[in-house]
């Protein structure tokens, strides 16, 4: 029971471990999955939705989408489920044939929160593919003098599929002058050679034929053969030997086509036709060979077709030199080719606002972008930055991705719409640069009241100043003026004046001029004013704002007071007339002088 227990115990703390351990990735922004090829299209591969904790009512409003790097989407989004899906089946052998851990990496990015999460999708392998040999017959040609225990290389059989479904064994069956060694290469493939196990005799047999069976470990398993035939030669006493057994070259990828990359030369101490050596390029499965040209005269190995270090950064090729009696020998050559700063880095918008409010905190994110160079090392690495003195900048996001926000809070009054512009630059020499352009209009806010250029005003008019005269101009653009119905001045008694014809010409208390302006334009607007009687004597200019001119001649006789205020406007002496007007000039004072008859 206590072993039970303990047994019990230890799966519980497992399945924690892997819940937290799923937890802590998603939390991390970071999703894995797996999924075996050649599944058909719309097959299951996460719970996208579940393990980022998204509840699926919200999936429409945040706006939930897969996006990848390549040409190709392998991987789409179901709405309604919130489940990542294949968009289409999947070989592969296709995606990567020479990788032995094969994963596919794409993004989902929640519109609604600005988030993006990054999802790997191991495609495991089944054993769709049998092995299979390049040539179905091949044929040797063999001296009758050879020795026994002499090794002939052999076509190997290429299976595209990894692990325990790969090419895991050869046999050898049809004659006793011949066994099979398999050898063991660099990168631990299978290498078959032919070995002569008894001596050959032209008179007795002037061929052989032998089946070769290549097998991989599937269950159950696939197999494919190659028949070869041994012909039999008068003697050859020397066959042809390279000067090294294996030759390496760097190459860098933007070599013209057409140069030259290698001379292989190989000898052969016989006279006449078995001593001339031709030579040839074994052909291999794939692209290994496609890009290189052999010449069989000369062993010049030149370029035929241009080399892209991003599509493949090493080459490897088998040459044979054979002589005019069948007799060879074989070399390896190992091509790399070196990366040349040819790619540009690629700025992608992946999402981006198009309108901000103007008082939008500082750090609001207004664009995700994606980033990358297909270059590798210093050339592929890449320095982003935002052109001008913008109140934006830039924060790395997840992985390629950045984020563009905002450094400070904005001002439609003093900017209205920002052309932001992203750079990008590799560290190539010199380097490679791309920009996008961000555009991104101010949306604006009531933050600003209207305000008077100056606190007082003062003016001085002439008696006789004929209507329509400027008397005050306060232009403010795109301002909506509005003007107290409540301050509306009187005229006051008669007071003692001048006859000089002048305005009067004393300071007045602030808040009195405001208000006898305010209420003079008002009243003009309306054509109801009583300042200096009749129609009005200031009007408001409906096309320059608060402009205020003279539409009645006003009389120096008269005075105005506003109501609320024991202060009244007085002429330029200072003086004061205490006694009220007479009934016929409610709002004409008396003159300390005899009036004119």
């Amino acid at each position: 029971m206590c072993a039970a227990g303990r047994r019990r115990g230890r799966r519980e703390r497992a399945l924690l471990w892997c819940v937290l351990v799923a937890a802590w990735e998603a939390a991390w922004g970071q999703l894995r999955y797996s999924v075996p090829e050649e599944m058909p299209k719309g097959s299951f591969v996460g719970d996208v939705a579940k393990d980022l904790g998204l509840e699926l009512p919200a999936l429409r409003d945040r706006g939930l989408r897969v996006v990848s790097a390549g040409r190709t989407q392998y991987f789409s989004l179901h709405g309604k489920t919130g489940h990542l899906v294949t968009a289409e089946r999947i070989d592969r052998e296709q995606l990567c044939e020479s990788v032995q851990r094969c994963v596919l990496r794409c993004e989902v990015i929640v519109e609604g929160q600005m988030q993006v999460y990054g999802i790997e999708v191991e495609i495991t392998d089944i054993n769709d593919n049998a092995p299979g040999f390049q040539e179905a017959e091949t044929e040797l040609r063999m001296s009758e003098t050879t020795s026994p225990g002499s090794r002939f290389p052999l076509a190997r059989a290429h299976d595209p599929d990894s692990g325990a479904n790969s090419l895991q064994r050869y046999e050898l069956s049809g004659d006793e002058h011949f066994s099979l060694a398999v050898q063991a290469g660099p990168g631990g493939d299978q290498r078959p050679e032919l070995v002569l196990a008894k001596a050959l005799d032209r008179e007795e047999a002037a061929f052989h034929e032998l089946v070769l069976r290549a097998s991989d470990g599937g269950d159950p398993a696939r197999t494919g053969t190659a028949r070869i035939r041994v012909a039999v030669l008068d003697a050859n006493d020397n066959a042809p030997v390279f000067g090294q057994a294996e030759y390496t070259v760097r190459v860098p990828e933007d070599v013209p086509v057409g140069s030259t990359l290698l001379t292989v030369t190989a000898t052969d101490a016989d006279e006449g036709m078995n001593g001339h050596v031709k030579y040839s390029m074994k052909k291999t499965k794939g692209l290994a060979s496609k890009p290189f040209h052999l010449d069989a005269e000369t062993g010049v190995i030149t370029l035929v077709r241009s080399l892209d270090f991003e599509e493949g950064g090493s080459y490897e090729l088998e040459v044979e030199a054979h002589d005019g009696g069948g007799l060879f020998d074989t070399a390896k050559v190992a091509m790399t080719v070196t990366d040349v700063n040819d790619n540009a880095p690629e700025i992608s918008v992946r999402s981006a606002l198009s309108e901000i409010s103007e008082d939008a905190p500082s750090g609001t994110v207004v664009a995700l972008l994606h980033v990358q160079d297909r270059d590798s090392g210093v050339n592929g690495e890449v320095r982003c930055s935002i052109a001008g003195r913008l109140p934006f900048r830039l924060e790395r996001s997840f992985e390629d991705y950045y984020r563009v926000v905002t450094s400070r809070e904005l001002d439609r009054e003093e900017v209205a719409e920002y052309n932001v512009t992203v750079r990008a630059a590799d560290g190539g020499s010199p380097a490679l640069r791309s920009s996008a352009v961000l555009a991104l209009r101010v949306l604006d806010e009531n933050d600003n009241a209207p305000v008077f250029a100056e606190a007082r005003y003062s003016a001085r008019l002439p008696e006789n100043n004929a209507a329509g005269a400027l008397v005050l101009t306060q232009a403010q653009p795109n301002t909506d003026w509005r003007f107290s119905q409540t301050q509306r001045p009187g005229t006051s008694g008669s007071q003692n004046g001048e006859e000089g014809g002048a305005w009067p010409n004393n300071q007045f208390d602030t808040e009195m001029l405001q208000a006898m302006i305010l209420a003079s334009a008002n009243e003009a607007a309306d054509g109801n004013s009583t300042l200096g009687g009749g129609t009005g004597t200031m009007g408001l200019s409906a096309r320059y704002g608060p402009q205020f001119t003279l539409q009645h001649v006003p009389d120096y006789r008269q005075n105005v007071y506003i109501p609320g205020s024991t202060a009244t406007l007085t002429n330029a002496a200072g003086k004061r007339d205490a006694k009220n007007s007479g009934s016929s000039g409610g709002n004409k004072k008396k003159s300390g002088k005899k009036e004119k008859k």
